[in-house]
């Protein structure tokens, strides 16, 4: 696709140091010195927002940023984040970002609308993926109901979108259209339930997988709802939503300060998830897959500072089951399982509590049925070796 040029006596900025000169920092912060400011890129043609980077195997610097008109020459009061004509371009540094080309390269003009906040992520197979949302351009006089979408003066809610390059961002693939979350709400300029989006960076976890957190928008709404997971196992070709749901959750506090929670799952064969916040549960990481099942769970800290888990075990064998963690919880995939019980008469048992008693042994209570019987109270004392 050719892109033009607009006004004849434009001139392109290139990495020019603010001032015309280095501006040297008379200070450290963290040992971290200042050296100079740079302007990447600049154009009086254009208003330039939301840039992302990424570093090619060879060095070579990408950035990505989206670029509209300046709507001030065209005599209008400002700029907005919804211009039709919003596009998602990006520039080159080949020296350690001491110059950048001058002239931007097209990465994607969206069809119906201005295209918003390019953010790449580079893959271990050196492919790019970019990710960006849009709005699409209607007059305030049609008579289509968008009573359900997300509505910006004159334009309405396109959805997220993804393209992806294999050869260093010089072509594109795409647009990638991922599916809408199970929570969405609105719907899009053509009456669907929007795509998911994001603003900002996705992740390649160490399975490989793309991991994806993206917004969900309440009906009509004009804030965000909640935030979902997405899962791509193919480099953002296609997506699926996780649909483990979390419930019941015990928390634990280690002594190095993280907050460790133990989760029961549901629509997830009765897996533990685990996810652990080392903020003062400002924010926490994504959740992991513990590898064994348990529902729910109790965390107990032993006199060597060791972690007593236990879960009920609703799966046949029945029981209560638990594993003894290391003091930052970390090694609960490779802890031994210790059986309890395994002589439970249902699923319809479990809850286990746990503390240290005066005597230095262990007692576990939780509710009990044998043959399907009577659910009662029960409970099991454990020595510490």
């Amino acid at each position: 696709m050719n892109r033009r040029e607009f006004a004849r006596n434009a001139v392109g900025v290139s990495a020019l140091a603010i001032g015309g000169k280095t501006a040297q920092s008379s200070t450290s912060l963290s040992g971290i010195n200042k050296e100079k400011d740079l302007i990447l890129y600049s154009h009086e043609n254009f208003y330039c927002a939301f840039p992302s980077v990424v570093r090619r195997p060879d060095g070579e610097l990408l950035v990505a940023f989206r670029r509209a008109p300046n709507r001030k020459l065209y005599g209008e009061k400002g700029h907005t984040h919804t211009d039709a004509n919003s596009y998602l371009m990006m520039i080159r540094s080949r020296d350690n970002g001491k110059s950048w080309s001058k002239e931007p390269e097209l990465i994607f003009a969206h069809p119906f609308g201005g295209s918003q906040d390019p953010c790449m992520v580079q893959l271990r197979d050196h492919s790019i993926v970019c990710t960006s949302y849009a709005w699409a351009p209607v007059d305030s006089k049609v008579s289509a109901d968008h009573s359900r979408s997300l509505r910006a003066k004159g334009f309405v809610f396109l959805g997220g979108y993804l393209v992806k390059s294999w050869d260093g961002g010089h072509s594109w693939q795409g647009p990638i259209v991922p599916p809408s979350v199970p929570t969405e709400r609105g719907l899009n300029v053509f009456g669907q339930p929007t795509p998911a989006l994001n603003r900002g960076a996705m992740v390649q976890g160490r399975d490989g997988r793309l991991y994806w957190a993206v917004q969900s928008f309440a009906q009509g709404g004009e804030g965000h709802s909640s935030v979902q997971l997405l899962i791509s196992s193919d480099g953002g070709e296609t997506w699926e939503y996780p649909r483990v749901s979390f419930n019941e959750t015990s928390l634990y506090e280690t002594p190095g300060g993280d907050l460790v929670a133990f989760m029961r799952t549901a629509n997830f064969d009765g897996h533990t998830a685990i996810t652990r916040s080392s903020d003062g549960g400002k924010s926490f990481e994504l959740w992991q897959d513990a590898g064994f099942r348990g529902h729910p769970h109790h965390a107990v800290c032993l006199p060597d500072n060791r972690v007593f888990l236990i879960h009920g075990y609703r799966h046949p064998p029945y029981g209560i089951r638990a594993r003894v963690l290391n003091p930052e919880c970390r090694d609960f995939a490779s802890a031994e399982e210790i059986v309890l019980r395994d002589d439970g008469g249902s699923y319809d048992l479990g809850y286990p509590w746990a503390t240290l008693m005066s005597d230095g042994r262990l007692l576990a209570v939780y509710y009990f049925n044998r043959e399907r019987g009577l659910r009662q109270i029960e409970g099991t004392i454990l020595s510490l070796g």
